[in-house]
C-alpha cells in the first residue's frame, strides 16, 4: 500500500485575531485544493494551534510522511531556523516520521503581479489629478535581521517600478532594519513627489501593517501638500 503523504501548513502567528484569521482561510483553501493529501496547519507562536499540535493531528491520521511548507514570503530566521528547529524536535521524537521541507514563497511572478494590482487600485481610487510621473511608490517589507530577506523587499519595490511606470519608488521596513517607516517616508517626503502611494507587502494583517498605517497617517498629516 502507497503511504500517503500529508501537507503542514506553517506559519509564524500573531496576537492579531485578523491576521490569524486569514492565515487559516489560506490552510483551509490549500486543504480543498489538495484533497490528495491530509492538509493540517499551525503557528511557531503568539496563536494556537502550534505547529506540534498540527503534526499529532496528521500522525494521528497514520501519515508518515509530511512536507511542511512555510506560509512566509521571504526566508529569515524564522523560516531558515525557527521552524526548521521545531521540526527537527518533533521528528526527533517521532522517529517514525519523516518530514520534508518546502521553501518559503519568495521572490515570485504571480506575488509581484498580485501587488502591482493592489497598487494599481490604489492609483485608480487616487484619481487622474497627479501624473503617474509625479508618483512615488513606497514599498515596506516586514524588516529581518537577514539581509537576503531585507534585499528581496527591495528587490520587489524595483520590479513593481519597472512595471509600473512610476516616477520612483524606495524600500522602508516596519522593524528590525532601516530605514523604518515614519523616517522612510519623512525621506520620501523631501524628493518632490506630488503623490506617495504606500504599499506594505505582507501576507496577511496585523499589528505591523496597522503601525504603517499609522505613521502613513502621522506623515501625510505634516505635509498637506502631498497626497
Amino acid at each position: 500500500m502507497k503511504e500517503q503523504y500529508g501537507v503542514m501548513v506553517c506559519g509564524h502567528g500573531s496576537r492579531d485575531t485578523g491576521a490569524v484569521e486569514e492565515f487559516q482561510a489560506v490552510a483551509q483553501g490549500l486543504k480543498e485544493r489538495l484533497p490528495q493529501y491530509e492538509t493540517d496547519w499551525g503557528f511557531l507562536e503568539f496563536a494556537t494551534p502550534v505547529i506540534r499540535t498540527g503534526l499529532d493531528a496528521l500522525r494521528a491520521k497514520g501519515i508518515r510522511k509530511v512536507l511542511a511548507v512555510p506560509g512566509m514570503l521571504f526566508a529569515a530566521g524564522h523560516a531558515k531556523n525557527d521552524i526548521p528547529s521545531v521540526l527537527n524536535a518533533y521528528q526527533t521524537q517521532n522517529p517514525e516520521l519523516e518530514i520534508s521541507y518546502a521553501r518559503e514563497l519568495g521572490i515570485d511572478l504571480k506575488l509581484i503581479r498580485a501587488a502591482g494590482e493592489r497598487v494599481e487600485d490604489a492609483l485608480q481610487k487616487a484619481g487622474d489629478g497627479v501624473s503617474r510621473e509625479d508618483t512615488l511608490l513606497v514599498v515596506v517589507g516586514r524588516g529581518a535581521s537577514d539581509p537576503d530577506a531585507n534585499s528581496n523587499v527591495a528587490k520587489v519595490t524595483r520590479m513593481l517600478w519597472e512595471g509600473l511606470g512610476l516616477g520612483w519608488a524606495e524600500t522602508a521596513y516596519s522593524g528590525v532594519t532601516f530605514p523604518l517607516v515614519e523616517p522612510g517616508l519623512e525621506h520620501a517626503t523631501s524628493l518632490g513627489y506630488k503623490r506617495i502611494v504606500v504599499f506594505p507587502y505582507f501576507l496577511f494583517t496585523g499589528i505591523l501593517v496597522q503601525r504603517i498605517y499609522h505613521y502613513t497617517d502621522i506623515v501625510a498629516a505634516k505635509h498637506p501638500e502631498i497626497e
